[in-house]
C-alpha cells in the first residue's frame, strides 16, 4: 500500500503561491511550521523550489528533486525525471512523503487517486503573483484541524485537510 502523501503549501485566497520564483510574503510562523513538518522526512519538489530552498537537504530531510538536470544529484539528494519516478524513489525511503511544490507538481499530485493530507496555510489576502496552487476547494476534503492566526502583515489560517 502506498504511503500517505502530505502536500505542504501556503497560498493566498486567489491561490497565488509565488512571484518571480519566490514566496510573495514573509510569515515567520508559517516558515517555522513548514520546516518543522518536513524535518526528518522525504521532500519531493521541483528544481526551482529546490534551488530556492537552502535548507531542503538539512535537518534530516531526504530531497527527491523532479528535474531533467542530473547534475543536481548530490549526497543525500536524489533526482527523478517525473512525479511518478520521484514517488517511486520516495516510497523506498524512510519517513513520510511531503510534496513541496511547485505549481505543476502540486497539480499532478492532486490528480492522483491516492490518500493525501493537505497542510495548507491560507493567507487571507489577494496577492499578486505568477505561480498558483491548483483549485482544491472542489475536492472531497475532510477538515482535521484549523488554527486562525495573524501577524503584523497578514491574517492566515493553518488547515489540515485529508482526502481518503
Amino acid at each position: 500500500m502506498p504511503k500517505l502523501l502530505h502536500l505542504q503549501v501556503a497560498c493566498a485566497e486567489n491561490r497565488v503561491i509565488g512571484r518571480d520564483q519566490r514566496l510573495p510574503w514573509s510569515i515567520p510562523e508559517d516558515l517555522a511550521f513548514f520546516h518543522a513538518q518536513t524535518a526528518g522526512q522525504v521532500v519531493v519538489l521541483g528544481r526551482i523550489c529546490f534551488t530556492h530552498w537552502p535548507r531542503a537537504a538539512l535537518d534530516g530531510r531526504r530531497p527527491v528533486v523532479i528535474t531533467r538536470q542530473a547534475d543536481l544529484a548530490a549526497p543525500g539528494v536524489q533526482v527523478a525525471p517525473s512525479l511518478p519516478a520521484a514517488l517511486a524513489i520516495a516510497e523506498t525511503l524512510p519517513g513520510e512523503i511531503h510534496i513541496c511544490g511547485g505549481e505543476r507538481i502540486y497539480a499532478e499530485t492532486l490528480a492522483l487517486e491516492r490518500p493525501m493530507r493537505l497542510h495548507l496555510t491560507l493567507v487571507h489576502a489577494d496577492i499578486p503573483g505568477d505561480t498558483h496552487f491548483p483549485e482544491w476547494r472542489h475536492l472531497a476534503w475532510r477538515e482535521l484541524d484549523r488554527r486562525d492566526r495573524a501577524d503584523a502583515n497578514y491574517r492566515y489560517t493553518f488547515f489540515t485537510l485529508e482526502r481518503p
